[in-house]
């Protein structure tokens, strides 16, 4: 439960991000978000876990990419949610709020640092690791809907500037993760 809590802050943050982002989501639209999160913060351990029962040395040598692509995903989608807001119209309409490939683009970068959790359950056999996939899901996904409740609370007190703060929370998760990756923080 500790590593869940612990892997999940990043999806956390960027659950609060897309609160903010879209304060009057519906209730389908959050369990979507916080399912999305915790199936890929279930997944990428067991991914992690296939790799080091089967292909170790290729997964060795992707991890020093992990910090990178968590960097540039996040920076991209931080990104254009500013200037999404900087150069929207008076007239424009509201956006949607997150798309559903924005949302997998999130998954993924803010839980590709969990492929090296399996390493961590390398030792347990099968139904074992699953077990604990499914334990990190679960929290994951706890923890989401408590963060898209904040968001969406106080994305609707914020009106204009919420979409510029869930960019700026998306570009700081990102340098975050590059620097504890880059420098074993």
């Amino acid at each position: 439960m500790l590593l869940g809590v612990g892997l999940a802050m990043d999806a956390f943050s960027v659950s609060l991000a897309n609160g903010l982002n879209e304060p009057t989501m519906k209730h389908r639209k959050t369990f979507l978000i916080a399912g999305t999160f915790a199936f890929f913060q279930a997944f990428m351990p067991m991914i992690g876990w296939v790799c080091v029962h089967t292909i170790v040395t290729i997964f060795t040598a992707f991890e020093s990419f992990i910090p990178w692509i968590a960097l540039a995903l996040l920076l991209f989608i931080g990104g254009k949610m500013i200037l999404e807001t900087i150069l929207k119209k008076d007239g424009d309409e509201e956006k949607a709020g997150v798309g559903f490939g924005a949302l997998i683009v999130q998954g993924i970068a803010t839980s590709i640092d969990a492929l090296s959790v399996g390493f961590t359950i390398a030792d347990y056999d099968l139904p074992a690791a699953l077990a604990a996939a499914l334990i990190i899901a679960a929290v994951t996904f706890v923890i989401c809907m408590a963060g898209l409740a904040l968001g969406r609370k106080f994305g609707t007190k914020l009106a204009g500037k919420a979409q510029i703060l869930g960019g700026i929370i998306l570009i700081g998760i990102g340098i975050e993760i590059f620097v504890t990756g880059v420098f074993n923080l």
